[in-house]
């Protein structure tokens, strides 16, 4: 075999490898990619308790229950209410009715154990990916910025 035959076939095995190394990466992570869930999405799922994830939807209005630093509220894509329990300061433009995503763990009770809050930055925004999915379900109408 010749220099150039050697060559092309070292590249060619480290170029295999290399493809067979990403497939096994994405097929490993095939169900964290997505950015949230929405409620419903995560009732469908069936996660296990302790799962770390993020979930996205909509403060349902008359939820919200301060004692302090603790925080309770729920979440809505308004065809599921998941609870949420944070401790910590919310972001100023937190408010019933608004676009969230929390971060955190599901707990064996049924209740998300947020580790931060992330709220939309004005009155017109939401997260692209909150809308879509509630635009998905037919239950928001409001506009993209």
């Amino acid at each position: 075999m010749t220099r150039k035959g050697k060559r092309l076939t070292l590249i060619i095995g480290a170029l295999a490898v290399l493809g067979l190394a990403a497939g096994l990466m994405l097929f490993a992570l095939r169900d964290n990619i997505v950015f949230f869930y929405t409620p419903s999405e995560l009732a469908q799922k069936q996660v296990a308790p302790g799962a770390r994830l993020r979930i996205g939807g909509l403060v349902k209005e008359g939820s919200v229950v301060k004692s302090g630093k603790d925080v309770t509220f729920a979440v809505t894509d308004r065809t599921k209410d998941l609870p949420i329990a944070y401790t910590g300061l919310l972001p100023d433009l937190f408010r019933e009715g608004q676009g969230v995503v929390v971060d955190g763990q599901l707990g064996t009770d049924g209740t998300f154990k947020a580790d931060s809050v992330l709220a939309k930055h004005d009155e017109r925004y939401m997260p692209k990916d909150v809308a879509d999915a509630l635009k998905k379900q037919g239950v928001w109408q409001g506009e993209q910025k």
